[in-house]
């Protein structure tokens, strides 16, 4: 199973020169590349590589960039290429690949080889690049199985991150319990389950927007090409890295937390896009991150031993769990109080629900009393 980590770099001064020199370069052979697509439309992913040895000649400096870095370009931009092809199938407008400028080239990827991990008793852990050098940072978790590729990211704050990408031997755990919730989504409560367990929203971005706003108010009374303009810049960056972190904290640990205590989790299958494209509250719906949670969640619980289904959610909250009759409700309803008696939160009858949806897509029978609240909170 392949796993992602992400890890903060503590480049030295002469280390971040060399890092942002490659980064030059990569963008040099990229854009060299994609010029010479745009000359012959026919030209082939190996034709276009192999030319990359023609490049070096030609540019001899070239030679202080590991190999394959520089063959990683070419990937790059083919990737881009069936990008496209796929936004135009699905009836997108695009235009053709630009030539990328230095704000607009932030990675560049060490695949298979050119990189090792030295693992220390002490502060900072070491990554060595090749041609680059051992760089400082810390490993604040263990990375488990064979590394695969490693992207180098500068971020507009002015921080350098590494993304590792390990293929990881370890065998998925299995959850001794047969325990199984059903989660509804939301934006008032971020999840609420079918256990009883509700979590707000992580309205971080809320939080977060007089303080990103004045930023940017300053940011554009700034002059383009001036001094106090990209340190502005890093300040706007700096908020929205924070807005950014803070979500991510709350979903890790939320997703981590259904993951280890529930063997079988059933939650719906939404349609994000969609819902930003007619809703009213799209904003609050792109802050939930409820996909990035989804995400999240599917690949902690493989690696736990978990089953998640996703089930059609159309009908959740107006269906009465006890006698399956349908009601329509405002979305200012929050109490479900069907003609059968049966009253609870509207929320909790969706969660219910989903769960009594879930059995026919793979779940087992369960029956109220294998239910109960989660151990403890998830922050």
């Amino acid at each position: 199973m392949m796993r992602n980590f992400k890890f903060r770099l503590y480049p030295t001064s002469p280390q971040e020169k060399k890092l942002l020199w490659t980064l030059d370069k990569c963008r040099f052979v990229y854009n060299t590349l994609l010029d010479r697509l745009r000359k012959d439309r026919k030209v082939k992913s190996d034709e276009l590589q192999h030319s990359i040895l023609e490049i070096k000649r030609q540019h001899p400096e070239l030679g202080d960039v590991y190999s394959k870095v520089l063959q990683y370009e070419n990937r790059r931009l083919f990737a881009h290429l069936r990008m496209l092809s796929s936004l135009k199938k699905n009836g997108k407008k695009v235009g053709a690949l630009r030539f990328k400028g230095k704000s607009w080239f932030k990675t560049f990827t060490y695949n298979q080889s050119g990189f090792k991990v030295f693992p220390r008793n002490t502060r900072y852990d070491l990554l060595h690049l090749s041609k680059i050098g051992e760089i400082p940072f810390i490993m604040h978790q263990e990375i488990n199985g064979k590394i695969k590729q490693i992207t180098i990211k500068k971020h507009t704050s002015g921080k350098w991150f590494a993304f590792v990408v390990a293929d990881s031997a370890k065998k998925a755990t299995t959850i001794g319990a047969q325990k199984r919730v059903g989660i509804d989504l939301g934006i008032n409560n971020f999840v609420f389950d079918s256990d009883g367990h509700r979590e707000d929203s992580p309205k971080t971005l809320g939080k977060s927007l007089k303080r990103l706003r004045i930023a940017q108010k300053r940011l554009s009374r700034t002059k383009k090409g001036s001094r106090n303009r990209e340190k502005q810049k890093k300040r706007v960056a700096r908020v929205h890295e924070k807005i950014v972190n803070q979500r991510n904290d709350f979903l890790h640990k939320l997703s981590h937390l259904y993951a280890k205590t529930y063997t079988f989790i059933a939650i719906e299958a939404l349609n994000i896009r969609g819902m930003i494209r007619t809703s009213f509250n799209s904003r609050n719906i792109m802050d939930a991150s409820w996909a990035c949670f989804v995400r999240m969640l599917e690949y902690k619980a493989e690696s736990a031993g978990a089953q998640v289904i996703k089930v059609d959610p159309r009908g959740t909250t107006q269906t009465c769990v006890e006698c399956g009759r349908k009601e329509k409700k405002e979305l200012w309803q929050r109490t479900h109080a069907c003609a059968c008696g049966f009253v609870a939160d509207r929320d909790y009858n969706s969660a219910l629900e989903i769960l009594k949806r879930a059995v026919g897509q793979g779940l087992p029978e369960f029956t109220p009393a294998e239910t109960g609240p989660l151990p403890f909170e998830a922050s």
